[in-house]
């Protein structure tokens, strides 16, 4: 296993070189730029727009200028935005706390219901909860996150409803991470909790975490059923039922194990999430994440943010499906890499 780690990690390197290469000549070449931004601005001197394209090495030859990139992010300086003047790595630092947050929550949450239902959906084939199951799976998974999530708000923040002649609604915050007057950030509230600070963010965490639940939930149930359906019918599945086993020993000891091995991948490559976020979702719920902060960027063109976020992705992308493979060899003793 560790020579085959060793070999899949250097393998890792001329892919992410190639990654880094793609990205860099792919901003090099979109429009925008400080000479673009920073010549809207009127008190902007030509002077000082040539001195902030030396600063990004703009005015270096392509090739010097994207190894001065690599070498410079290697060592964890990941530039200056172009609109803010910050360094990318400190706004990045400002966003991937709520972005794990809020991914990790509808990660966990989707993998023990998606995967629960799927494998009760595939023990109680063809029964009225199975057909239930694969309706919801497929409505999920069918539905625009964009679409689910204004629907969600026009039901639980933006209308009101009279139900016995009392009057209801606005149960729950349609946007943000916090309510106005709140002071601080997640950060913030790790280093000085209060009960009301954190009933206030979970008020906020829960439309934009039943969103991304509903569509992981749809899409990991139909893997897990399909997944289970072809192991209880192996032989090895039958032959522990003729050995007396009971059916909680036959599935939770020998066909779970095996019947998650295709999930794994699923999982894995969800894992990139927890730092990239959810760019509709987060953009639609004004979430100040990851994901968020890549809309806005792109759209104003502010590049090193961009690329910044999409290399660490690309990066995050190779090793999770290294450790789907760790993972493969963990679950089934028949998987052996040497």
């Amino acid at each position: 296993m560790g020579r085959y780690l060793i070999r899949r990690l250097l393998v890792s390197i001329p892919l992410l070189i190639g990654v880094s290469l793609i990205l860099y000549f792919l901003m090099r070449a979109a429009p925008g730029g400080p000479e673009a931004i920073y010549g809207q601005n009127p008190h902007m001197r030509a002077e000082d727009i040539e001195r902030m394209k030396k600063l990004m090495g703009l005015n270096d030859p392509i090739p010097v200028a994207y190894a001065k990139w690599l070498f410079q992010f290697i060592q964890g300086n990941l530039g200056y935005s172009l609109f803010t003047g910050k360094t990318v790595a400190s706004m990045l630092w400002e966003r991937v706390p709520n972005t794990v947050l809020l991914m990790g929550a509808s990660t966990l949450l989707s993998l023990v219901i998606g995967v629960g239902i799927g494998v009760i959906s595939a023990i109680r084939q063809y029964s009225k909860f199975d057909y239930a199951v694969t309706t919801f799976s497929f409505f999920g998974y069918s539905m625009p996150t964009f679409w689910f999530g204004i629907l969600m708000m026009m039901f639980f923040s933006a209308n009101e409803y009279t139900i016995g002649g009392v009057t209801v609604g606005h149960w729950l915050p349609a946007a943000g991470m916090f309510s106005a007057g709140f002071e601080g950030s997640f950060k913030d509230l790790l280093w000085a909790p209060t009960l009301a600070g954190y009933l206030d963010l979970g008020a906020h965490l829960v439309l934009p975490t039943a969103v991304l639940c509903i569509v992981s939930i749809a899409s990991w149930s139909r893997f897990s059923r399909s997944s289970m359906l072809e192991v209880i019918r192996m032989d090895y599945i039958r032959m522990a039922r003729a050995k007396g086993l009971s059916e909680r020993v036959v599935i939770g000891k020998h066909a779970l194990r095996n019947g998650m091995i295709p999930v794994i991948t699923i999982v894995a490559l969800a894992l990139p999430g927890l730092f990239a976020g959810a760019t509709i979702t987060e953009q639609i719920f004004a979430w100040p994440g990851v994901g968020r902060l890549f809309i806005d960027s792109l759209s104003k063109s502010d590049y090193p943010v961009v690329m910044a976020i999409m290399f660490i992705s690309a990066t995050l992308v190779v090793f999770s499906n290294l450790l789907a493979d760790v993972l493969y060899a963990a679950l089934d003793p028949r998987i052996r890499f040497n």
